[in-house]
């Protein structure tokens, strides 16, 4: 632990940002890290609360309370060895992750908890800043060779692991960059795109080899890579977004989120606009734009619409607006639903909840409007939640651009998956167990959002980790690797 009683002596004190009207003139990232002093308090706070409940609030099982007891005594190499021991990419999660472990938290009963997520994000990055992330190379080569077909956090923690235990590891992307939607879904001014390529520098030191702008089931099939490699990790995500089904869906100015915002990501990276938008700019500068769901995606959504200079920006949520508190004794420590504002949403937008899209209007083929309507949310016979139209709530919202963030369905199926013809479950993932990872088809695992649906990148690092795990085991019939 920290200080014994550091929990009622210090306050807690979390990592600030640049004003609104500074950060969203840039795509940088914008959070002013905490002082070491602070950071020690912070840590300090950590109490001895018997059973630390932040363990099962954390996926990967972060040892939480040993490293905040390092960062308070100010053994930083040490800590980072503990954070990295269960967490290949903290200086990711630290900062993307909604941190669960946080309202598992003890301290979270009266809404103070420690600063788990600024504390982890400070020891990986003094830990780089310092030079003790060196590459952890393997004691000896095993012969066998692994095909991780999909770079986002689950392919990479996978990849990794595996070559680190001596496998000879190719790691596939389709897109033109390693990373996955921390490349092209995950905004700049969340998170720089340095820390991948920082991340695959280290890789290669390792021994993975990456190849990208290389799609699986198009350019090269599933039988060529059965035929060379021992194992495939199908880590490709789960991008089939949720469409809106109405009618004008098919005017211009009517687009699905992640066909949005790799856009911009792509010309952040210096690409020309040819190569950033092959298919036509999709841009909100001057535009009145509506964000169609109410989750990080569309959060992300609307920092970069304010930072392309939209003329206004309204996000609409089909649920209703949830409470600004949840009650700690049904909760506690489980993931509360309730009322969260990014930053992207404090920088300025309107929100409203309970609505449902009707049609969308146009203008000389181009989206106008939408016409939307409010929405009640009753119980039915059987207990379960029914949406029902509020008569006379009908209202329209002025709409240049319309951003589709609604979720994902699960992974892409053409391609990769039905060359495979690996067996998918009931929601249309690819069907494997946390155990072993295996799919249907011999040699072929799968992990992350392919696996078990859309999720946080967290998850996906925790599966790619215990994914490798039963890749190593299955290969070599044991494993040194943690889960």
């Amino acid at each position: 632990m920290g200080k014994v009683t550091g929990f009622l002596e210090f306050d807690r004190h979390e990592r600030g940002y640049d004003k609104a009207e500074v950060r969203r003139k840039h795509w940088r990232e914008f959070v002013k890290p905490l002082p070491a002093p602070e950071l020690n308090k912070q840590a300090g706070r950590c109490m001895d609360c018997g059973i630390p409940f932040c363990h099962q609030g954390c996926p990967v099982n972060n040892l939480i309370p040993d490293w905040n007891n390092l960062v308070y005594r100010e053994q930083w190499k040490a800590a980072s060895t503990a954070l990295h021991s269960t967490n290949n990419f903290p200086e990711f999660t630290g900062r993307i992750c909604p941190a669960p472990c946080e309202a598992s938290c003890t301290l979270n009963i009266d809404d103070n908890p420690v600063t788990i997520k600024t504390i982890e994000c400070a020891i990986v990055d003094r830990a780089w800043e310092e030079g003790l992330l060196k590459p952890l190379m393997p004691s000896a080569p095993t012969g066998k060779r692994v095909a991780v077909v999909g770079s986002g956090p689950a392919g990479m923690a996978c990849a990794q692991q595996l070559a680190r235990v001596g496998h000879r590891v190719t790691l596939f992307e389709k897109s033109d960059r390693i990373g996955g939607l921390l490349r092209y879904g995950i905004p700049d001014f969340k998170m720089e795109k340095h820390l991948i390529d920082r991340r695959m520098v280290q890789m290669a030191a390792e021994g993975v080899e990456f190849r990208a702008g290389v799609n699986v089931g198009v350019d090269l099939s599933i039988d060529e890579l059965l035929a060379t490699y021992d194992a495939i990790a199908m880590t490709g995500g789960a991008e089939w977004a949720r469409d809106l089904d109405l009618p004008g869906r098919g005017l211009d100015g009517i687009h699905f989120a992640m066909d949005f915002l790799p856009q911009q990501n792509k010309r952040n990276a210096g690409d020309s606009e040819e190569r950033a938008a092959p298919g036509g700019a999709i841009l909100a500068t001057g535009k009145h734009v509506v964000v169609i769901g109410g989750g990080d995606t569309g959060s992300d959504c609307i920092g970069t619409s304010t930072r392309q200079g939209a003329a206004s920006i309204v996000q609409l949520e089909i649920l209703p607006k949830p409470p600004e508190h949840e009650n700690k004794g049904l909760v506690w420590p489980d993931w509360p639903v309730i009322l969260r504002t990014s930053s992207s949403q404090d920088e300025g937008c309107e929100r409203d909840w309970a609505v449902v899209t009707k049609r969308a209007v146009e203008s000389a083929g181009k989206v106008q409007a939408l016409e939307c309507v409010r929405v009640d949310w009753v119980k039915d016979a059987n207990g379960r939640m029914q949406m029902r139209e509020n008569p006379g709530s009908e209202f329209t919202l002025k709409a240049d651009l319309v951003l589709l963030a609604m979720g994902f369905l699960g992974p892409h199926k053409p391609g990769m998956l039905e060359q495979a013809k690996v067996a998918l479950d009931p929601r249309g993932n690819v069907k494997a167990n946390t155990l072993d990872y295996r799919s249907s088809v011999d040699k072929i695992f799968a992990a992350g959002d392919m696996r078990r649906g859309q999720s946080l990148v967290v998850w996906a690092i925790r599966e790619g980790r215990q994914c490798a795990r039963a890749i190593d085991e299955f290969l070599m019939g044991s494993s040194t690797l943690p889960r």
